[in-house]
């Protein structure tokens, strides 16, 4: 299926694209979700017409996660988890726990945000945690993991 894509999508396209996807992935998740549009000629008139104000508001949410971003670089957040002698936690910390903290400490993100590229956090110390904001911006922060004996 032929598409317009209305937002920049990773390893997809850019705003204003026309790409060929798999039906399903455009059918379940690219059009209901508000990323593109099917490639008629109708929706191709009607995507050219507003495509400065679509370009426009584009480049607002790019600002807006770059100065997100700044704030957010070098940010560290603490956590407690129960924790054997040997350092170990009894379960682990997830990107649900470190989006809830971030929440806390007035950045809110989304738990699909937080990438984990070791997977969870199964020891006490400090981690290095990316978070995407955008597309195009992704912030590293420090998760330290603080051990409570039970």
């Amino acid at each position: 299926m032929e598409i317009i894509l209305l937002e920049k999508v990773v390893n997809l396209g850019d705003l204003g694209s026309i790409v060929k996807v798999k039906d399903g992935y455009a059918r379940n998740f690219l059009i209901p979700g508000g990323r593109a549009r099917r490639a008629t000629a109708q929706n191709k008139a009607e995507f050219e017409a507003k495509r400065a104000e679509l370009e426009k508001a584009a480049a607002a949410k790019l600002a807006e996660a770059h100065a997100q971003g700044e704030k957010l670089a070098g940010t560290t957040v603490k956590l407690t988890q129960k924790a054997g002698v040997d350092g170990r936690l009894f379960g682990s910390v997830t990107n649900f726990d470190i989006a809830e903290e971030l929440g806390k400490t007035g950045f809110p993100v989304a738990k699909a945000q937080v990438r984990m590229p070791n997977g969870p956090i199964k020891t006490v110390g400090d981690s290095t945690v990316s978070v995407a904001l955008h597309t195009d911006v992704v912030v590293d922060i420090t998760v330290t993991v603080y051990g409570e004996t039970a």
